[in-house]
Formats: structure tokens, C-alpha cells, sequence
């Protein structure tokens, strides 16, 4: 039965935040006189409001966020501005689908453009509470269809998402958390996006797979890829999982970050189960793993991220023991051995064996260095509580490396000509893993022996 979303996930602290005091509303009616109003214009007195808006148009974006500092009432007349039609259609740059020139200067011309843009929002909008400071960006922000959850038609061909993420993470640096968390709510509320992550963490995996390239863009574009500190990371990535029990955790990382297709980019679900995959399919999931492990976010400890790891494994099936062993060792040291401890405390000793022979297969494959499994190995041995349980583990790791050999070659003899060639390839790289390994355990007993 699939588990329920923790509906808590939109609740908050009941306190007041601290810019309580200000007040509700930066368009407010509050009655200004014109000699209060030609004070704080300082030289702009004596223009217009049409010159001074022809002035705006002269002037960058950053150029118009520093400007808007100046004094409330300026700032006032920039947010006027902005509500213009030519305002409007020279900030709001939708040109998200025009990529033609190289090396990607379309690229980050436009996402710069929407960092300035993210600035000038942040300081115009500075005396608002965070609820009033969203709502008035939301308005602003409603007419660029490319900003909304489903609001393009060409999703993989466009920066939208992306100018949006870029716009909201300058403009919320450096806000505290619970301001974020208020931010991350609104998103919630105004794109429903827990509902529809209950509707595919609770489906069978690739059922809605428009819907699932769909949150994948989302999370990746709008809230998790332009962030320079990996703490902020943590954070965003803390708020998508958290409301989640651990299984639809690991099905909600796996949309995120799991291997996509090159043709049209929707997440392909058997590539972990049908046979061997590479680190780029890996990469994603691991980085995501070590963001949550590394950062010392208070919300996840040592065994929830080991769980999530664990849980990870089987989605949507079991995995190849070779893709784990890859996804472990890209994972890091830390994961990997924290990992294999935790196998070894619960009793799985054969299936930790049978693990340190695919890790050993994948440092052959990839030229990694033979003695980091061996050293894993000797490492995971000090888990084990007594001499017996080591030597009965350390005897199931030379079982597994021959049950592993015959079962490759049980499937070569049975498969067709073209899948057994790809089979004997890795059964030859096992049987050179084995050497290797087993090369790398005796210079390390003769060096403990020699000293």
C-alpha cells in the first residue's frame, strides 16, 4: 500500500517573523503630501514621471537596483515602472527558446539578465513582509508563461525554469530559514506540487512520465541547480524529500536525479536493473547523496542517509549489485563504509561478501586502484565482533568471488551470441579483479608481516 504524504509538510511556526513591524502593505494608501514626496525625490524633482521613466530605460537592470535604494519614494516610482506594458516587456525577457549563439552565450547573458532582475526585486521589495513580498513577485512574474510549472510547451528546449530559479535564488539569499520555508510553501501552494509528487511517488514507476520530467525540471531548474553553497543546496533538497516517507524519498530522488534519456529526456526507470550502467547515469544520485550526508544538515542523520541509500537500491526494482557497488564508491568513502558497516552490524555478511566482489569488478573496470577494496574490506573487518565472524566473512568474500565467476559463466552458456559477447567481457574483467585483488590482500599481509 503506498504510504500517505505527511500532510504537515505546509505547516509552519506560528510566530511572528521579524519584519512583523513593518508595514502590511508596500502600496498602501497612506496619505503623502506632495512636499513629503518632492523631498525624497531629491534632483528627480523636477521631472516628470514619463522623463523619469525614459531615464529607466537608459539604465541597466543593476543600474535600476542600485537606484531604487536611494529612497522609498524612487523605489516607489521604479515599482510603477515596472507595472508598465514597457516596463514589463523590457524587464521580463522571454526569449527562452533562442539558443543560436555559441558556447552558450544566450545561455548566460539571459540567466544574468534574471540575476540583476532577482536584485532589483529584492531591494524594491525590501520594507515588505515575506508573504507581501511574494504575492506582489507572483503578480509581477504571472504573465511569463515559461515560469510556471507546466507553462511550456517545449520544456527541455527552454531556460524559463531556469531564469526562474536563478531570479529566486538571488532574491532570497541570505534570508533565514524560516523565511525560506515560507517560500518554498507559497511554491507549494501556487504550483500544487506536493500532489503531484503523491501522484507518481504512488504510481508505478514511469505511468506519468510527462508529469515526472515535469517535477524533475522543476526541482532541478527553479530550486536545487543555482545555489553556490552547498548548504543552501541541502536545504532545498530537504524541503522536496522531508514530508516523504523513506520509500517515496528514494522514488522522488530517483525522478530528480536519476539517469534521463538523450532523446526526450524523461527518466528512464530499468536502466539500473538490465544490465550495467556508467558513472554519468550514477553521478546525479551520488552528488545528491553526499549533499545530504556532507553538509550536516540537522534534519538528516547518519542512518537516515544510509536508509535512503538502502531504499535507493530497489527502485523501482533490485538493482544490479554492480550498479550499487558504482553508486557506493562514487558516493565516497564516508557512504561506502558507513554502508558496508551497517550490513555487517545487521548479520548480511554473505551479501556484503558478495558486494565487495562487484566493488573490486568495478575498480578493474574503471582503473581504480585495486587496494582501495582491499583496504575497504580490512576496514569493514574491524566491524565484526569476534575472530570467527571475521574469518567466516573474510572466507564468504572468496566464496563470492566463485559463485560470481560461475553464475557469469552460466549465463554466457545460455544466452544468444550477441549478449554472450558483452557477458565474457565481464566475466573477463571479473576474473582480472580477482587476481588483482586477491594480489593486493597478499602485499598487504606480507607488508604487515615484514613489519
Amino acid at each position: 500500500m503506498a504510504s500517505r504524504v505527511n500532510s504537515s509538510f505546509t505547516l509552519i511556526p506560528n510566530q511572528k517573523h521579524r519584519r512583523s513591524n513593518r508595514r502590511s502593505s508596500y502600496f498602501s494608501n497612506t496619505v503623502i503630501t506632495d512636499s513629503q514626496l518632492l523631498s525624497t525625490l531629491g534632483n528627480f524633482k523636477a521631472l516628470p514621471l514619463e522623463i523619469f521613466h525614459m531615464i529607466l530605460r537608459y539604465l541597466s537592470v543593476k543600474d535600476v537596483s542600485m537606484l531604487s535604494m536611494v529612497s522609498k519614494t524612487v523605489s516607489q516610482h521604479i515599482i510603477d515602472y515596472i507595472s508598465t506594458s514597457s516596463g514589463s516587456k523590457r524587464l521580463l525577457l522571454q526569449d527562452f527558446h533562442n539558443l543560436e549563439l555559441p558556447d552558450g552565450r544566450q545561455d548566460s547573458t539571459i540567466l544574468e539578465h534574471y540575476r540583476s532582475l532577482g536584485l532589483l526585486f529584492k531591494r524594491c521589495t525590501l520594507l515588505l513582509p515575506t508573504k507581501e513580498r511574494l504575492k506582489y513577485i507572483h503578480k509581477t512574474l504571472a504573465e511569463v508563461s515559461c515560469f510556471k510549472f507546466s507553462g511550456c510547451a517545449a520544456p527541455l528546449q527552454c531556460l524559463g525554469l531556469s531564469c526562474y530559479g536563478m531570479f529566486l535564488q538571488t532574491l532570497t539569499a541570505g534570508w533565514d530559514e524560516l523565511e525560506c520555508h515560507r517560500v518554498y510553501n507559497f511554491l507549494c501552494e501556487l504550483t500544487n506540487l506536493p500532489r503531484k509528487m503523491q501522484a507518481v511517488v504512488c504510481s508505478k514507476p514511469g505511468s506519468a512520465r510527462k508529469l515526472e520530467l515535469r517535477i524533475r525540471l522543476f526541482c532541478r531548474n527553479a530550486l536545487l541547480d543555482h545555489w553556490t553553497h552547498r548548504s543552501d543546496s541541502a536545504f532545498w533538497l530537504t524541503r522536496i524529500l522531508k514530508p516523504w516517507p523513506m520509500v517515496n524519498q528514494a522514488r522522488l530522488l530517483y525522478i530528480i536525479f536519476g539517469p534521463i534519456s538523450p532523446q526526450d529526456g524523461q527518466v528512464v526507470w530499468q536502466k539500473m536493473i538490465e544490465g550495467p550502467t556508467d558513472e554519468p547515469s550514477l553521478k546525479g544520485l551520488a552528488d545528491a547523496i553526499k549533499l545530504l550526508y556532507d553538509t550536516g544538515t540537522k534534519e538528516w542523520t547518519v542512518d537516515d542517509v544510509i536508509s535512503l541509500v538502502d531504499e535507493l537500491s530497489v527502485v523501482p526494482r533490485e538493482w544490479l549489485l554492480e550498479n550499487n557497488a558504482r553508486l557506493l564508491i562514487l558516493s565516497g568513502n564516508n557512504i561506502c563504509f558507513t554502508f558496508m558497516a551497517s550490513k555487517a552490524v545487521n548479520g548480511r555478511a554473505i551479501e556484503l561478501a558478495r558486494l565487495i566482489v562487484f566493488l573490486a569488478l568495478v575498480c578493474e573496470k574503471e582503473l581504480y586502484c585495486m587496494d582501495w577494496a582491499v583496504k575497504m574490506m580490512q576496514k569493514v573487518c574491524t566491524v565484526f565482533s569476534t575472530p570467527v565472524e571475521r574469518n567466516n566473512f573474510l572466507q564468504s568474500v572468496a566464496n563470492a568471488f566463485a559463485c560470481v565467476i560461475m553464475e557469469m559463466m552460466q549465463l554466457i552458456m545460455s544466452e544468444d551470441r550477441g549478449e554472450e559477447n558483452r557477458r565474457f567481457l565481464n566475466l573477463f574483467y571479473l576474473v582480472h579483479a580477482q587476481a588483482n585483488f586477491h594480489k593486493e590482500v597478499l602485499y598487504l599481509t606480507m607488508n604487515t608481516l615484514s613489519t
